[in-house]
C-alpha cells in the first residue's frame, strides 16, 4: 500500500482515502482526485492519503 502526503502530485486519477498516522480512517468518504492535481491537506497531522481500489 503506497501511502501518498499532502501536497504531493496525484499519480493517478482515482478516489483516495484518508487516514491519520495510527492507520485508522475517521469516515467512509473518499476523494476523487485527477491525475497531476495535488493532494488536499489532512485535519490529522501524519495523515496520509492511499488508493481506493475498492
Amino acid at each position: 500500500m503506497e501511502k501518498f502526503r499532502s501536497g504531493e502530485i496525484v499519480p493517478m486519477t482515482c478516489n483516495y482515502k484518508a487516514y491519520d498516522k495510527d492507520g485508522q480512517s475517521h469516515d467512509d468518504e473518499k476523494t476523487y482526485l485527477e491525475k497531476g492535481m495535488r493532494f488536499p491537506p489532512l485535519q490529522h497531522e501524519g495523515g496520509y492519503w492511499v488508493m481506493d481500489h475498492n
